[in-house]
């Protein structure tokens, strides 16, 4: 029997990157998938990979901002498949590069941490009761290695993924009783083109950010997927609060 069979998992952030590879993951260990994605072509073309490999899917557009769009992204998974047994809320954005704090403006704060941080918190608000209609289920939030430490050039994104972990620690201890889990992943530099992006903002070549990680290359999307499953798997059932990194060793230092 596959991991994941007979259990619905929900993605936001499901149309590329690290999203869509986790949307497939969890569907070739017999999920059915809902996606989320505020670009519908992205989402759809997720959708389409997962049915064509044999998969179930589903997608509904989405964006994380809107509340009452999240709150319809869930009640369509709980109309379409049942009940809502895992999520990976993650959705998110980099925002701006500048040179310090001082340089980024207000607008750039405020749309940056209302989709990594407000839209994490949409997600478990309406996930959250689902799964406690069902005994309980299992949350992972994208955070970052950025969630940890400090980086210049984009300190407002750290902030926002220092609060994904608070977020984490705290809907966990709320709702370990009820048989909810809520983890979180700190991804260091994968490659996506989240990455692409902030490597132009930092006019560095992608390829040389790898040397952040002792491990010696960019990370790959299908290595989180891996780590999002196994916190949502029954293999992870003693933990919860935790912030696992996956980042080829950038913290060990």
């Amino acid at each position: 029997m596959k991991e994941f069979e007979g259990k619905v998992a929900l993605v936001t952030g499901g149309g590329s990157g690290i999203g869509r590879a986790t949307a497939l993951a969890f569907a070739r260990e017999g999920a059915q998938v809902v996606i989320g994605n505020r670009n519908v072509e992205r989402g759809e073309k997720t959708v389409s990979i997962i049915r064509e490999a044999g998969g179930t899917a589903s997608f509904q557009r989405t964006d994380v901002l809107v509340a009452a769009e999240v709150e319809a992204l869930v009640e369509h998974a709980v109309k379409t498949c049942g009940r809502l047994d895992v999520a990976f809320n993650n959705a998110g954005i980099e925002g701006d590069v500048k040179p310090t704090l001082i340089d980024q403006t207000e607008a750039n704060f405020d749309t940056v941490m209302n989709v990594n941080v407000k839209g994490v918190w949409l997600s478990m608000k309406y996930e959250i009761p689902q799964m406690l209609k069902t005994g309980g289920g299992a949350i992972v939030n994208c955070s970052s290695v950025a969630g940890v430490i400090g980086v210049p050039g984009i300190g407002i994104y750290s902030a926002s993924k220092h609060a994904v972990i608070g977020l984490t620690k705290a809907a966990a201890l709320e709702f370990s009783e009820q048989g909810i889990r809520v983890n979180a992943v700190n991804p260091a530099v994968i490659d996506t083109e989240m990455v692409d992006r902030l490597a132009d903002g930092m006019n560095v070549k992608k390829d040389d950010l790898a040397t952040f990680h002792p491990i010696g290359r960019l990370g790959r999307v299908e290595e989180v997927a891996e780590a999002v499953l196994w916190l949502c798997s029954d293999k992870a059932s003693f933990v919860t609060g935790h912030s696992m990194m996956v980042d080829g060793g950038f913290t060990a230092r």
